[in-house]
C-alpha cells in the first residue's frame, strides 16, 4: 500500500501552526482565527486533556485540514484517527512508533533530530519528516547540510521557527512546510484575543506569498 504524502495533505500554505487549548470552544476560535488569516492546515497537540475534543470540534466547525501532534504511543495514533485527524505528527521516533505510523493509513511525519534518526526512518521508506527542535539543532544551515546527504528527504522544521527565520527555512529545497507556536501565543489564547492570532497568521501568509512560496512542495 502506498503511503499518502504528507505534503499533499497540507496542500496550500506551507505553514502548520500549533493549537493548544484547554477547551474545545477555544480550539475552534483559534482555528477559525487562523483560517481567517489564510492558514489551511493546523496541528492540535496532545498536551491538554481536551485536545481530542478540540480536534472533533474543529473538524465540525472550521474549514481547515486538522492534524494531531505530540503523539508518543500507538494508542495516541489510534485515538487521534478516531477523533478525525487528517494527518499525524510525532516529536520523536522509535521502532514501535515508526511501525505504527506506517500502518496508520493517513499522512504522517515522524520527528527526527539527527542523521541517525533520519537514516532509521529512511530505511523504512519514509521520505517526509519533522525536524525538531529545529532552532536548537542548527536551524536552516543544518537542514541545508543534511540535504546534501539525504537528497530525497523533505522536512517540516518546528521548534524555534519564527517570523524572523521562516523564509530561511522555506527557501530550502528540502523543506516543504514549517510549523510552530509563534502564530498562537499563549498570552493571546489566555486573553481570548483571537484577532492577534488572525493578524499573525495573515502576516506570515503574506510574507510567504511575497516570495511565491505558497503551495510549495519539496
Amino acid at each position: 500500500m502506498t503511503q499518502p504524502r504528507f505534503a499533499d495533505a497540507i496542500n496550500g500554505v506551507p505553514l502548520i501552526p500549533i493549537i493548544q487549548a484547554d477547551d474545545p470552544a477555544d480550539g475552534v476560535n483559534i482555528a477559525r482565527a487562523m483560517a481567517k488569516g489564510g492558514i489551511t492546515s493546523v496541528e492540535v497537540v496532545l498536551r491538554t486533556p481536551k485536545a481530542l475534543d478540540c480536534v472533533r470540534a474543529i473538524r465540525a466547525e472550521v474549514d481547515v485540514q486538522v492534524g494531531v501532534g505530540t503523539l508518543l504511543t500507538p494508542e495516541h495514533i489510534r485515538q487521534s484517527i478516531d477523533a478525525g485527524a487528517q494527518f499525524l505528527v510525532t516529536p520523536a521516533s522509535s521502532p514501535t512508533m515508526l511501525a505504527a505510523l506506517l500502518g496508520c493509513g493517513i499522512p504522517f511525519i515522524p520527528g527526527v533530530g539527527c542523521t541517525s534518526d533520519i537514516l532509521k526512518a529512511w530505511e523504512l521508506g519514509i521520505r517526509e519528516m519533522k525536524f525538531f527542535p529545529a532552532g536548537l539543532l542548527g536551524g536552516a544551515p543544518m537542514l541545508k547540510a543534511i540535504g546534501s546527504v539525504f537528497q530525497d528527504v523533505s522536512f517540516c522544521p518546528t521548534g524555534g521557527v519564527s517570523a524572523d527565520n521562516l523564509l530561511d527555512f522555506l527557501s530550502l529545497k528540502n523543506v516543504f512546510a514549517a510549523g510552530g507556536s509563534w502564530l498562537s501565543p499563549a498570552s493571546a489564547v489566555a486573553a481570548k484575543d483571537w484577532q492577534v492570532i488572525e493578524n499573525l497568521c495573515r502576516e506570515a501568509v503574506t510574507l510567504i506569498q511575497s516570495q511565491h512560496l505558497e503551495g510549495k512542495v519539496a
